[in-house]
């Protein structure tokens, strides 16, 4: 099998991007582990547990019989995002449809399925989408599909970097998709101006602790009080790095406006009085599921205070006084303070 037919089954299988490279020790394991201890995961337990850094070092921890590395891609690029409607909260690009963890599996599944086909062989694989012990970009970069912006996101030359990635490991060999001359971000410092609370400490590395996206979604605390204001109109992650980023430029340009779904934006009030019947109706097959009900509840106070709409502060009130969870009623009450003090 060639690459070309490798891309002829990538295509099949609904997938945007393939390549594939041998197994061996991971790249980038040593910067890695250098993130880790930083402290840069904030967290994330489940990036830094011991076992867990150690077997992102090479992919044959994983599956022993490992001999390729298969990495996809999928882009998720949509139009600009428009301007929020009242009491609204944005949604990151990459929720605005069902959760990507199913759908995408499915594919890069169905991809190895038609490589049994095309080989006459029975293959053993592990497949994962941000769920393994697997360094996705380091892998895509080797594979050939782009390199690592700034923002710490991979950036294909075509796709930008609104690009979704899977990777599969799998005991046969298959043609290597090396890199080629790819561009780079250059000068370029726009990702890093533009991010709303410093996380990006240097060129391609994300203090987590700082990152509007983790502190929405994977925190399950208070999110700082120097840093609600910096949260805007966000009510879920934040796109903010990649909306800049001059790759982005063409591919959501490319996009009509008419594809923007009503999930790109929240109705906060909403989210303070809403039940755990309601949430899993709404949310269970969405990435939105991951931040919990009580985390959407608690990014609704805080987006709420930084409205000028005063149409926030009843619904402030209410939470502030009336739900059921901590940490939720003293976000709201810290927005009551903070719309106090703009009036």
């Amino acid at each position: 099998m060639d690459a070309a037919r490798l891309r002829q089954l990538a295509v099949e299988a609904g997938l945007d991007l393939v390549g594939a490279v041998p197994v061996r020790p991971s790249p980038t394991w040593d910067a890695y582990v250098h993130w880790v201890d930083a402290g840069y995961a904030g967290g994330m337990a489940y990036l830094t547990r011991a076992d867990a850094v150690a077997r992102r070092s090479d992919p044959r921890l994983v599956l022993p019989q490992a001999r390729t590395v298969l990495v996809c891609g999928v882009s998720y690029a949509g139009p600009a995002v428009p301007s929020l409607p009242p009491l609204g909260g944005r949604v990151a690009r990459y929720a605005w449809g069902p959760d990507y963890h199913d759908w995408l599996l499915a594919r890069l599944e169905r991809l190895v399925q038609l490589l049994e086909g095309a080989l006459h062989v029975s293959v053993v694989s592990r497949c994962f989408v941000d769920t393994g012990p697997v360094l996705e970009r380091a892998w895509a970069c080797a594979a050939g599909l782009g390199w690592v912006g700034k923002h710490g996101c991979l950036i294909h030359p075509g796709l930008g970097s609104f690009v979704l990635l899977g990777v599969a490991l799998l005991d046969v060999d298959l043609p290597e998709t090396a890199p080629g001359s790819l561009p780079s971000c250059g000068t370029c410092t726009a990702c890093i101006d533009a991010c709303p609370t410093g996380a990006l400490v240097a060129p391609g590395v994300l203090d987590a602790r700082r990152c509007l996206s983790y502190l929405t979604i994977e925190n399950r605390g208070a999110i700082p009080e120097p840093v609600r204001a910096a949260v805007g109109g966000r009510a879920f992650g934040c796109d903010t790095c990649q909306d800049v980023c001059p790759w982005n430029r063409k591919p959501m340009k490319g996009a009509s406006t008419d594809s923007v779904p009503e999930t790109a934006v929240l109705f906060l009030p909403d989210l303070l009085t809403m039940d755990a019947d309601t949430y899993a109706r709404r949310f269970r097959r969405s990435p939105i599921w991951r931040a919990t009900l009580e985390g959407l509840a608690r990014n609704a106070a805080v987006v709420l205070g930084n409205t000028d709409d005063p149409a926030a502060h009843p619904y402030l009130v209410a939470a502030a006084t009336g739900h059921p969870s901590p940490l939720v009623r003293e976000h709201a009450a810290d927005a009551i303070q903070r719309l106090a003090r703009r009036s």
